[in-house]
């Protein structure tokens, strides 16, 4: 593969793998990454363009880094899409595929608009929304010279669009965030924009300042005469928020101008009770055949992102997954399941059924893993306090992915997982009450070289923690505290 770097100028011929570089989650050739932007597919390719600073591992002055892959899991890196001028850096937005050339930049062809914020900290009003235009697959850009096509003189808080084409309306949408809120604008043409409505005053958290919104539609339980809408919205850092940054959502009904939240939203729900998936949002323009939503995150936290200890890059993007609503528990919840893609490139390894505990781990024990997956089923019973996995162990480290009885509470660990001091608030465990569903555990735990995703009850919990092991960790056992039997069914797989 060759990486191209700073438009054209620099090229890499290979990419440096350190001890914490993922093996199948996106990562940037070199220096810094942080939000996913423009995930749109076209002509046969999903689109990944990212928050990045090619001149350093910290975040700086920022550019849309791009990559573009056929399977969701091989990325060939391009060079940057769009650079900093003299309104501002190039931060996070969206991009769609024009299909009716309702721009008029395509002559009457389908082509690719990006919509991105410009950031320039040295005004005022520092924050608008701009477009750019490819005819060309995504690989060279034109900024549009009308650019800003979104003004405010209200927030200064005023950025991240995520853009998409409403069929009832026959208008282009927009969803800003704006402060602790956001708002809705809609558009004929990608160039004139008009205020709708405004959401988030009085619901929802309002920790800290409210970041890249998404919005779409789903049906439920499959269902596509029955649909709700659901938008995401991501919360930022503040010092007293013990979580730092993660991401809230909402469902509820959207006419093309306005979104009314459903009353399950008047509860505060999280996507993700880990601390690392953040800023995630959805591919536009997969094909109606097809019909996925899939979403992908930054697989990190403004609390100590620009603090982990990895070598010449700085930033990875979580495993994409589908989203999907499903009654769950007598209510409609939103559901996060890796990308079937994944599974093409899983070896097998294991495949174990039973109650005795240390004949599972007798079986673990012949081998030595550093990335893999883990399916397992369990019926928790009477007198067992929790039990779980030990993942990436030696005699120093462990990070621990588990279930508590007694607390009926999904749980990670990674207290003890390796390099942890390079910030305070980075170890600790994270978890969320989850009720067995009709007396069965389910467990999904997606391990690669710095991070863990564990999807519970098929997707309806999720928690993804980066961790930073030794290479030499590499162990992998089963833990039951209280009984040495629970019936269990194990698969594990090579990835």
């Amino acid at each position: 593969m060759i990486d191209k770097d700073r438009e054209g100028e620099k090229f890499l011929s290979t990419i440096k793998v350190d001890k914490y570089r993922p093996k199948f989650h996106f990562s940037p050739a070199s220096e810094w990454m942080n939000d996913p932007n423009g995930l749109v597919y076209f002509d046969g390719e999903y689109h990944l363009f990212y928050q990045h600073h090619p001149y350093g591992t910290d975040f700086g002055a920022i550019h849309w880094g791009h990559a573009v892959s056929r399977d969701l899991m091989t990325w060939e890196h391009l060079p940057i899409a769009l650079a900093p001028d003299e309104k501002g850096m190039i931060f996070s937005g969206s991009a769609v595929v024009d299909w009716n050339d309702t721009t008029g930049f395509f002559d009457g062809k389908p082509g690719l608009v990006a919509i991105f914020t410009h950031h320039n900290p040295g005004l005022a009003l520092k924050e608008s929304q701009s477009i750019a235009y490819s005819k060309d697959s995504g690989r060279t850009w034109i900024k549009y010279e009308g650019n800003p096509v979104v003004t405010s003189d209200t927030y200064r808080d005023f950025r991240d669009p995520k853009v998409f084409w409403h069929k009832e309306s026959k208008r282009w949408v927009m969803v800003l965030a704006c402060g602790q809120t956001v708002c809705l604008y809609h558009s004929p043409d990608l160039k004139e924009w008009s205020f709708c409505s405004e959401f988030g005053k009085g619901i929802g958290s309002h920790d800290a300042v409210w970041e890249c919104p998404d919005l779409f539609a789903l049906p439920v339980d499959g269902d596509r005469t029955k649909r709700k809408w659901v938008l995401l919205v991501s919360i930022g850092d503040e010092p007293h928020i013990k979580e730092g940054s993660r991401t809230q959502y909402f469902t509820g009904h959207f006419d093309g101008r306005a979104f009314v939240p459903d009353e399950a939203s008047q509860t505060v729900r999280w996507l993700d009770y880990g601390r690392d998936n953040y800023a995630g949002v959805s591919w536009s323009d997969i094909p109606e055949e097809d019909g996925r939503r899939i979403y992908l995150g930054w697989m990190s936290n403004w609390k100590y992102a620009r603090s982990t200890p990895t070598e010449s890059w700085r930033g990875a993007m979580t495993v994409p997954r589908e989203l999907t609503l499903e009654s769950r528990n007598g209510e409609v919840a939103l559901i996060q399941r890796p990308v079937m893609e994944l599974e093409k490139f899983r070896t097998p390894l294991v495949e174990a059924e039973g109650e005795a505990v240390n004949e599972l781990n007798l079986l673990l024990k012949n081998h030595q893993l550093e990335t893999y997956e883990i399916v397992a089923e369990f019926e928790p019973m009477e007198g067992i306090d929790s039990f779980g996995f030990k993942l990436r162990t030696s005699e120093q480290e462990e990070t621990a992915a588990g279930y508590s009885v007694k607390d009926s509470a999904l749980y990670v660990d990674r207290t003890r997982s390796g390099t942890v001091d390079f910030h305070e608030h980075f170890t600790g465990k994270h978890q969320a009450v989850l009720l067995p569903d009709m007396q069965c555990l389910q467990l999904r735990i997606i391990v690669d070289r710095a991070s863990v995703e564990v999807f519970a009850n098929d997707g309806l919990i999720v928690i993804t923690d980066l961790i930073y092991p030794s290479s030499s960790s590499l162990g992998l056992s089963f833990f039951c505290n209280g009984k040495n039997e629970l019936p269990y069914k194990v698969r594990i797989f090579k990835l």
